[in-house]
């Protein structure tokens, strides 16, 4: 029996690994086990992936670079030191179970992954040209690697320039949103992304803050929250409480209800993908969420940052700074202030041509699907 090991470091990089490893199922021939060493955090629990190795949740979430001394520091103070030999030790004993590794992520868990000996496909889910193209030092560890497929044409133009083979296929974001799942309760949606990590509580209510002050000046407004499998929906409830909303029971099971005058927001827990299908616009403070959001078609808004900057404080900035340059025209910046961020909001949804520019841009910069069974089938070959 095949075994492939999968390491990934990120949320989005987990669920990205989750996407091969069932096209690789699919297109297996014989019998294959899939294991997965995330990083950062404890993987996802799905059914693709066997989660092995030591891991897990750091404080910053794996948001360590650029300079994040802050948030380093925090890891350190975690244990991040002891965790990371850990899962060196294991990576230098994986080459003697597995056949080949998939990488998913940035040249961080590709040096890591190296130690195993084994060959290597890897999945670049940081980089673009679009925001920054990869490093000489980066170039050279891609130079190792087996396969390399990175998320945009342009990006594996520019590496192909440097001698590398890199390939783009299709971007794996745009293929989490396969399937249909359970859809979100008829309506006229918003969307709510507050992202995965530790910062999810108090962005949601940031966001929500947003959603009720459109609300007061334009009317009756209902809003889904996405609560990613790395949050607790009973916390997240108690820091919506915390701002004034108000608990009520929920349309259908397994969510929770919130309300503020004319504003309503529905926890939603099931299919990203069926929850972007509902919706008209998102508020996103997330990653691969609002990626995932643009690829759809959807205008993204997202806030000014309002914690410390510049990125040795441990502020966000930087990364808000990344997102709009990689979504280009599908991403608004606007003010953190709710009253202002809604008047924003507000003219993108009556402002038709705005609108068609937002969903036209996300849609071209992220690309289309297919990416995901390509790399299964290269990944195979590997094996």
């Amino acid at each position: 029996m095949e075994r492939i090991l999968f390491v990934s470091n990120g949320h989005g990089e987990s669920a990205i690994a989750e996407r091969i490893g069932s096209e690789v199922r699919s297109l297996a021939r014989g019998p294959v086990q899939l294991d997965h060493l995330p990083l950062v955090g404890s993987g996802l629990g799905e059914h693709a992936l066997r989660v092995v190795g030591p891991h897990r949740a750091m404080p910053s979430g794996g948001l360590v670079a650029m300079g994040n001394v802050r948030a380093l520091v925090t890891d350190l103070r975690a244990g991040f030191v002891g965790l990371l030999g850990e899962q060196m030790r294991f990576l230098r004993g994986a080459g003697a179970s597995h056949e080949c590794a998939v990488v998913v992520g940035d040249a961080y868990a590709l040096a890591l992954t190296f130690l195993s000996g084994l060959p290597v496909a890897f999945v670049g889910t940081a980089k673009s040209v679009y925001v920054a193209p990869y490093g000489p030092f980066e170039r050279t560890l891609l130079r190792r690697a087996r396969r390399v497929f990175v998320r945009d044409r342009p990006t594996a133009q520019s590496l192909r320039a440097a001698r590398i083979a890199a390939e783009s296929p299709g971007n794996v974001i745009v293929d989490l949103l396969d399937g249909n799942g359970l859809a979100p309760p008829p309506g006229n949606w918003l969307g709510i992304l507050p992202g995965s990590r530790e910062h999810a509580y108090p962005d949601a209510v940031r966001l929500t803050r947003v959603v009720r002050a459109l609300s007061l000046r334009h009317g009756p407004v209902d809003a889904l929250l996405s609560v990613a499998p790395t949050v607790d929906a009973a916390r997240m409830v108690r820091s919506l409480a915390g701002d004034g909303w108000e608990a009520h029971q929920p349309p259908y099971a397994g969510a929770f209800e919130v309300r503020s005058g004319l504003a309503r927001v529905l926890g939603w827990s099931g299919s990203l993908a069926a929850m972007l299908r509902a919706c008209r616009l998102v508020l996103g403070q997330a990653g691969t969420a609002n990626e995932q959001a643009a690829a759809c078609g959807l205008p993204v808004v997202t806030l000014e940052s309002v914690r410390p900057e510049p990125a040795l404080a441990g502020g966000d900035g930087w990364y808000r700074m990344r997102q709009r340059r990689l979504l280009g025209d599908a991403l608004a910046t606007v003010p953190a202030d709710p009253d202002a961020a809604a008047e924003i909001v507000a003219g993108i949804l009556a402002d038709r041509s705005q609108y068609a520019r937002m969903q036209a841009a996300g849609r071209e910069r992220m690309g289309g699907p297919g990416g995901a069974a390509a790399i299964a089938q290269a990944v195979l070959e590997m094996a």
